[in-house]
C-alpha cells in the first residue's frame, strides 16, 4: 500500500521514479480504510533530503499511511526555501490538537550545544511531553534521540573524543524483540555524530532497554518496555551518497576529516561507496510501524489514552 503525501512535494518524483507507490490525497480519501497517520519533526538542515529518506522507509509496507511534516516556529530553516517551508510544513501550533499513530523525530546539527542553550529547546520540550498523550510511539534519531533521553530520563550526552563517522556492524542484544525480526546475526548502520550514550547510564533506568550494540559505534537502539518510545543513535535512512557529500563537504570547507569507515572499497574516496545497510534499516521500520504503531494504536485515535 501507498504513502499519501502532498502531490507537489518534490520527495513525490524522487520515490516515483523508484517504483515507490505514491498516492494524492483525493485517490486516497476514496478507500474505505483507516490509514496510519504519522507525523515528522524535521530537524535537518537538509530538509528535501531527509523528507525523501524517510518516506523511503516508511513506504515499505502493506500499510496506507497519512505523512505530515512539523517544523519549529521558533527556528526558521536556512538551507531550504521559505515557499517549501510555508507550502509543507505545520508548526506545533497547527497539530497540537491532533493525535497520531506515530512520529519521527529527526537528528539535527548540535552537538555543540547544551539542550538549554539550543534556540528551540523550549519548544521541543513542549513537544516531547505532548508525544505522551497524543502520539502512540515516537522514533527518535541521532540528535532527537540524544534530547528524548535527556528530555524524559535524565541520561546525559557524552561527547566522544573524535567523531564517529562511518558504517558500523551491530548486533541484537534482544533477538526475540519485535524490533529485530528478521535482521541478520550482523547488520550494519550509518553514523555521523560526536555525541554517544553510556550504556551505564541507560542500565540505571528499569524503564529501558538496549536492544542493539556495536562493539565500535556503542549502544546503537534504546527502547522503553512498551516501545512507546523509540530511541536510535545512527542513520539507517542516510542514502549511499549521504555519508560522502558530507566528507566532501568538510574537505572543502577546510575541515580535517577522515575518510568514513568502512564505506569506500579499499577506503579509496574516488570508488563509489558500499551501502550495506539498506535492508537492516527498511526491516526496523517496518516492524515499528507492524509490531508497535499498525497493532497497538486504536482503531479510533481519540482512545489514545483509555486504558
Amino acid at each position: 500500500m501507498p504513502i499519501r503525501i502532498d502531490g507537489d512535494l518534490p520527495a513525490k518524483h524522487s520515490l516515483e521514479l523508484e517504483n515507490v507507490f505514491v498516492m494524492n490525497k483525493n485517490r486516497a480519501d476514496t478507500q474505505d480504510i483507516r490509514p496510519l497517520n504519522i507525523i515528522i519533526l524535521n530537524l535537518m538542515p537538509t530538509k528535501i533530503e531527509t523528507e525523501t529518506q524517510l518516506l523511503r522507509l516508511l513506504s515499505n509496507s502493506p500499510l496506507q499511511i497519512n505523512v505530515e511534516l512539523l517544523q519549529t516556529a521558533t527556528h526558521k530553516a536556512k538551507n531550504t526555501s521559505e515557499e517549501h517551508m510555508l507550502k509543507f510544513y505545520e508548526t506545533f501550533d497547527d497539530i497540537c490538537e491532533n493525535k497520531y499513530d506515530g512520529m519521527i523525530i529527526t537528528g539535527a546539527p548540535l552537538a555543540d550545544f547544551e539542550y538549554e542553550e539550543v534556540d528551540f529547546w523550549g519548544e521541543i520540550c513542549r513537544i516531547f511531553e505532548w508525544t505522551k498523550t497524543n502520539v502512540y510511539s515516537t522514533m527518535h534519531i541521532c540528535w532527537g534521540a540524544f534530547a528524548a533521553l535527556y528530555y524524559h530520563y535524565g541520561i546525559p550526552k557524552c561527547k566522544r573524543d573524535s567523531k564517529l563517522f562511518g558504517v558500523y556492524p551491530h548486533y541484537s542484544l534482544d533477538i526475540s524483540h519485535p524490533l529485530m525480526r528478521g535482521l541478520d546475526d550482523t547488520f550494519y548502520v550509518p553514523h555521523s555524530r560526536e555525541l554517544e550514550i553510556r550504556t551505564r547510564d541507560v542500565a540505571k533506568v528499569k524503564d529501558l532497554q538496549i536492544i542493539s550494540y556495536s562493539d565500535i559505534a556503542g549502544v546503537h537502539m534504546i527502547s522503553d518496555m512498551e516501545c512507546k518510545n523509540i530511541f536510535i543513535t545512527g542513520h539507517g535512512e542516510y542514502d549511499r551518497e549521504t555519508l560522502e557529500k558530507e566528507y566532501r563537504r568538510d574537505i572543502a570547507k577546510g575541515i580535517n576529516i577522515n575518510v568514513p569507515e568502512n564505506y569506500y572499497p579499499n577506503d579509496d574516496p574516488a570508488a563509489k561507496p558500499y551501502m550495506n545497510w539498506k535492508s537492516a534499516a527498511n526491516l526496523i521500520f517496518s516492524n515499528w510501524l507492524n509490531y508497535f504503531v499498525y497493532q497497538k494504536t486504536p482503531y479510533d485515535l481519540n482512545d489514545l489514552n483509555k486504558k
